[in-house]
């Protein structure tokens, strides 16, 4: 099988036994699989909370701000916290923030309070990001730089497992009730409509306590489990790499755009299917059965992903990341331009093709960086932040000419990962 040089920095093999590396990614995977089942139940809550507090476009994407912005502000702060306590602890750290943002939803549907939600939703996305920054890196160098980019999206794919279940488990857990027709709810009084809140929130407050305690558990086991450290891949006091910026790194910084516009353009899309459903012209689908089928748009991720992980053992990172990404864009044009079943599932089928582009672009951006590899993810992670903004921007466009032409904005993202795949994401000593 040839070598593919991604330029990951190799793990020592006298750290550990292949087996023990094995049991190690094994654990770990555990943790792509919650925060990927964390981060899609988003896509349930936003036509959810949209109409509780009967929100527009713009202010419901809040939601998707509100948890994305915590990867900008909390990402260097947890790549520092891999400094100090390596990267095992901040793991547990980071689940154990989860569960106190999952249980921060129990009080806010109790009010209910759409900023107290979006407070919840930032604590929780703060424990993801420490999660990411430590559990991404250490995927990568957990073995041969050869299979980094191949070993990330097996990973990955039981993140989008988790992704694919979300929506479905999500649909029937919350979305209990008919919605009532907006003309209704702005017709009650202000005791009824208080008494309609209540109600309509509470079916968040059991599937966030069984999240919360599911992740303190597994808090507590991941602590008590022995992973094999990475001294390869975190700082030393010697070391000479040290002292260079971040920004010295072309294909790192590049990398991070990568991430920001892949995340906006992946969430921007989820973030509006069951909306984009329920058009009339498009699927005429209630929100319940909408929602099942935004699981088709993240199940096409994880298959994608299985499958990107045979492939890249055997093709180049950057040629795959490049073909996925034109396929995505071409796709979202096909359903800006059509209506009806087309239109529907050439948006579902986008899921797909965005299977491989995060692990992708993740390993492309940590290529040649040794002990500036934590540092890097976090670079990185913190480019997650366009989960927050790009969305935002989508949703002021669809008040302004309709949801249903808004996805060009995906489309540009797209076309940005295509010139990364295929220029951008060469390290200098490759190019």
């Amino acid at each position: 099988m040839p070598a593919i040089n991604t330029g990951v920095p190799t793990a020592t093999t006298a750290a550990a036994s292949p087996n023990t590396y094995k049991a190690a990614l094994w654990v770990v995977t555990t943790l792509f699989f919650m925060w990927g089942f964390l981060t899609c139940l988003n896509d349930v809550l936003v036509p959810h909370l949209k109409s509780i507090f009967d929100l527009n476009y713009t202010r419901v994407m809040l939601i998707q701000f509100a948890f994305f912005s915590a990867y900008f502000v909390f990402s260097i702060p947890s790549a520092r916290l891999i400094d100090w306590i390596g990267y095992k602890r901040t793991m547990v750290v980071g689940l154990l923030t989860m569960g106190v943002g999952a249980l921060l939803f129990i009080p806010a549907a109790a009010v209910p309070s759409y900023p107290l939600f979006l407070g919840a939703l930032i604590v929780l996305a703060a424990g993801i990001t420490a999660l990411q920054v430590a559990a991404n890196p250490y995927v990568a160098v957990l073995g041969p730089p050869a299979t980094a980019s191949s070993r990330l999206n097996l990973a990955q794919a039981f993140n989008s497992l988790g992704t694919t279940i979300a929506p479905y488990l999500g649909g029937l857990l919350i979305l209990t009730a008919a919605p009532q027709t907006m003309e209704s709810v702005r017709q009650m009084s202000a005791e009824a409509l208080q008494a309609y809140r209540i109600h309509e929130a509470s079916s968040v407050k059991m599937p966030y306590l069984a999240i919360a305690i599911a992740l303190i558990v597994l808090g507590i086991l991941i602590g008590m489990f022995k992973l094999p450290p990475m001294p390869q891949a975190e700082r030393h006091k010697n070391d000479t790499a040290v002292g260079r910026s971040l920004w010295s790194y072309r294909h790192l910084v590049l990398g991070s755009v990568g991430i920001f516009v892949y995340v906006g353009a992946e969430v921007s899309i989820g973030s509006f299917l069951i909306n984009y459903f329920n058009q009339a012209e498009i699927g005429n689908l209630t929100p319940v059965v909408a929602a099942r089928y935004v699981a088709y748009y993240w199940g096409g991720a994880m298959v994608g992903r299985f499958i990107g992980s045979a492939i890249l053992q055997k093709v180049r990172t950057g040629t795959v990341l490049g073909i996925a990404a034109l396929a995505a864009a071409t796709l979202v044009c096909v359903s800006m331009l059509t209506l009806g079943n087309v239109a529907m599932w050439s948006i579902i089928l986008v899921g797909f093709f965005n299977s491989i582009m995060f692990p992708s672009i993740f390993t492309l951006g940590i290529a040649e960086l040794g002990p500036l590899t934590g540092d890097g993810s976090g670079m990185l992670i913190m480019a997650i932040v366009g989960g927050a903004i790009i969305p935002v921007i989508q949703g002021a466009i669809a008040d302004r000419i309709g949801i249903h032409h808004a996805f060009i904005l995906p489309v540009i993202c797209y076309l940005y990962i295509v010139y990364y795949a295929f220029r951008g994401s060469k390290p200098a000593s490759a190019s």
